[in-house]
């Protein structure tokens, strides 16, 4: 059976034998109606709340959630049905799109037009600052006793309401909903606080998971407490179309979207002893950081032990001077990982989580990275081996049963 592994711009195309191939159902995620119907469609019966309109009504100012340029939401088709519903509450109402960056850098405003178009950069906008602490108040106390620290503006609104899209997370659980607000819109010390060691390691902290998921209940909270009282969140295929929109109380709507999305994208594995990933190709597997997500899903697809191999161009690399420090200069990856385990929430610093996962995935699975020579040295550094091809890594992980999942970042993996 030849499977092609997205790598760069192509695929590396190899015989798997009789492999067990895992693939989500994205093929069948579609729909008739274009991206602007469905979110006219979603706000006029909306999940859990009252229409947008009457919300609006009464209130002197509104603050909309946005995506930053990391996510792929269709803001194009979904915010200026949301300003219409706000302005036909209230005609008279002030509006600010909020950039919400979480701790990424801040977009230069040619990026924002690009993402936003010309008549939606007429509206006020500005953007986030998780590190000024000027901008960020704090609202209250988390459920894991993380203060929440909030964008000043958000805090202050008499509406809040966001934006959003919803996909697999590898911690999180799901992407959108609640996470419009943390890491959205707060400060750096409450979003490092979120990725906390002790919340990594919790057993629900993975992909697809909800019940029980620290990370998600803190998160959950922040929206509560921020009085966050509407979204609307879409549902997008491989090729960035919105085929599905949620809209209203961003639990209700939030839990709808995901039952909607789930089945499409959750597959069933018997665990194998070899299991083959790569990380949805460019610009998804442009670095080592990003491929720890796809990591996950080829972790949960092998058996204790067994191999994981996992393609990626890696053009810029490894993608974090902190997450290579990490792991090139620890004695063992489960060193580091207890250390992160005892690392108080407060002491969080950046990319440690994605270290930390790393070092849960290397504690059970040797991990071969069929990548560029240029990168053989710093693969070798952090623990795990390279190899110039997949024939190559196969020879390397010996015999056995095989899991292959060509885009490790965009499935669910359940195991048998």
């Amino acid at each position: 059976m030849r499977i092609g592994i997205p790598y760069g711009a192509g695929a590396l195309e190899y015989d798997f034998g009789d492999a067990r191939i895992l693939m989500p159902r994205t093929d069948a995620l579609r729909s008739g109606a274009d991206g602007r119907a469905l979110v006219e469609a979603a706000l006029a019966a909306p999940i859990g709340a009252k229409p947008l309109a009457e919300l609006a009504a009464g209130k002197a100012d509104a603050v909309v959630i946005i995506s930053d340029l990391t996510r792929p939401v269709p803001s194009r088709e979904i915010l200026p049905a949301m300003l219409r519903a706000l302005r036909n509450g209230n005609p008279a109402i002030r509006i600010t799109l909020l950039v919400a960056t979480g701790c990424h850098r801040a977009p230069t405003r040619a990026e924002l037009e690009q993402k936003l178009g010309a008549e939606l950069m007429r509206e006020h906008i500005e953007i986030h600052d998780a590190f000024d602490p000027a901008q960020n108040v704090r609202v209250g106390t988390l459920p894991s006793g993380a203060p929440l620290e909030l964008d000043r503006r958000a805090a202050q609104t008499e509406l809040l309401v966001a934006e959003g899209f919803i996909e697999p997370h590898f911690f999180a659980g799901f992407s959108g909903g609640r996470k419009s607000v943390l890491p959205g819109i707060c400060g750096r010390g409450t979003v490092y606080g979120n990725h906390c060691g002790a919340f990594i390691d919790h057993p629900a902290a993975r992909t697809g998971v909800l019940a029980g998921n620290p990370i998600h209940r803190d998160m959950t909270a922040a929206a509560r407490m921020a009085k966050l009282a509407f979204i609307v969140n879409a549902v997008i295929d491989e090729q960035k179309r919105t085929v599905a929109v949620f809209a209203g109380d961003f639990e209700a709507a939030h839990a709808a979207g995901v039952s909607f999305l789930r089945p499409y994208f959750q597959v069933t594995a018997e665990p194998a002893d070899i299991a083959v990933t790569g990380n949805g190709g460019r610009p998804l597997d442009q670095n080592l950081y990003q491929c720890v997500k796809s990591m996950t899903a080829a972790e949960a697809a092998a058996k204790e032990g067994g191999t994981i191999i996992v393609c990626a161009e890696l053009a810029d690399g490894v993608g974090g001077e902190g997450f290579f420090r990490d792991l090139s200069g620890c004695g063992a990856p489960a060193e580091l990982y207890e250390r992160f385990c005892r690392t108080p929430q407060a002491q969080t610093v950046p990319d440690q989580w994605q270290s930390q996962i790393l070092c849960r995935v290397l504690m059970h699975h040797p991990v071969i990275v069929v990548t560029r020579p240029e990168m053989a040295q710093a693969v070798r550094a952090m623990k795990m081996a390279w190899a110039p091809s997949l024939d190559a890594a196969m020879r390397m992980a010996g015999g056995g049963s095989v899991n292959v999942i060509p885009n490790g970042v965009s499935v669910i993996v359940r195991t048998e």
